[in-house]
């Protein structure tokens, strides 16, 4: 089921199809729609297109850690900080490296 929302961002799409916000949006709709591969898809292929979105790594790492996509999630962390450092992006840096530290710490007591 699709909402109007989605709608909306495939049809500006169409218009701007580079834009990574408008992909970024579509991502969290799908999300939003418990679609989870397909945002999962989008955030990969966001990654790749503009690495510099930052924002992306954050959300993807989130949702590789729902999927139980541990190893994959402190990777995306990863490349995000350094991303983000690249960038002086503090906030984001800052961002990404509490989801790395409480994930790594999580998964060190198991």
């Amino acid at each position: 089921m699709y909402n109007n929302r989605l709608e909306q961002l495939k049809l500006f799409l169409k218009d701007t199809p580079n834009d990574p916000f408008l992909h970024y949006a579509m991502a969290l709709e799908y999300l939003k729609l418990g679609e989870d591969q397909q945002a999962l898809s989008i955030f990969t292929q966001l990654i790749e297109t503009s690495p510099n979105y930052v924002g992306t790594y954050y959300h993807r790492g989130k949702l590789q850690e729902k999927l139980k996509m541990f190893d994959d999630a402190l990777m995306t962390y990863k490349v995000g900080m350094e991303t983000a450092r690249k960038l002086q992006d503090n906030h984001s840096y800052s961002e990404l490296l509490s989801a790395y530290n409480s994930l790594h710490d999580e998964l060190s007591d198991w």
